[in-house]
């Protein structure tokens, strides 16, 4: 414990002196998480209202996928990343592999299913509440998308908000496509490992107490924003 104990208060001791290297790879973190989080809601947002009101062949099936990659295994998802951006891969000529640009790539592939299933639950639950008003206005479902988006903004945004916490926490598809490496694509959750390996507790810990206060901060957001659809709902 004492070992431990020591390990702690050189973590805060870090955190409180701001250390420069530690907050390298924070703002890091939340850039690669945050930009993953914003092309998967561009992506998965209209992809869920679209699977919510569109009747068109193929549509279960792309539901089905589209729930599918809610379990989607990090590792395979970098791995399928690696193959693709490698030297012998279609896009190795674009140089992306063990860049923060690979990194994001892989996170929003892990993020858009989350989006795009949370998105086309809360647009097809106001679709049925809205049903006899779309039908006496002579609406069709998919002329009332934007509607449909608007008033279910709080849900989208909590949809967002778990894709985002997705993100941070993630750890097995970086590390494939990053490679960790120091000063250029080493993340909040790489470094972890890294340092924990080596059994250097001092910044694993500093990092592990910045990765759960963004968690929480993600966490009370979405149960705020939540609260805020229930009571507007209700």
């Amino acid at each position: 414990m004492g070992e431990i104990g020591e390990a702690a208060a050189t973590a805060l001791r870090l955190l409180r002196s701001a250390d420069p290297e530690l907050f390298a790879i924070v703002a890091l973190s939340l850039e690669v998480s945050l930009t993953a989080t914003g092309l998967a809601a561009a992506i998965g947002l209209p992809l869920g209202a679209l699977l919510a009101v569109a009747r068109f062949p193929g549509r279960g099936a792309l539901v089905l996928l589209v729930d599918a990659g809610l379990g989607l295994p990090p590792v395979v998802v970098g791995l399928l990343v690696y193959l693709l951006l490698s030297r012998a891969g279609p896009l190795g000529e674009l140089g992306l592999l063990f860049t923060p640009t690979a990194m994001v790539i892989a996170q929003t592939i892990l993020v858009t299913p989350i989006v795009a299933a949370l998105a086309r639950r809360a647009v097809a639950d106001l679709l049925e509440d809205y049903h006899e008003h779309l039908t006496s206005l002579g609406l069709r479902p998919l002329a009332a998308v934007p509607v449909l988006l608007f008033d279910a903004r709080y849900r989208l945004a909590t949809a967002c908000l778990a894709g985002f916490g997705r993100a941070a926490a993630e750890v097995g598809a970086i590390l494939i496509v990053g490679g960790n490496i120091r000063d250029h694509t080493r993340t909040m959750t790489t470094a972890i490992a890294l340092e924990t390996s080596k059994g250097a507790l001092e910044q694993a810990l500093a990092l592990g107490f910045v990765l759960i206060l963004v968690v929480l901060a993600v966490n009370l957001a979405a149960a705020g924003l939540s609260t805020m659809a229930r009571r507007i709902e209700g």
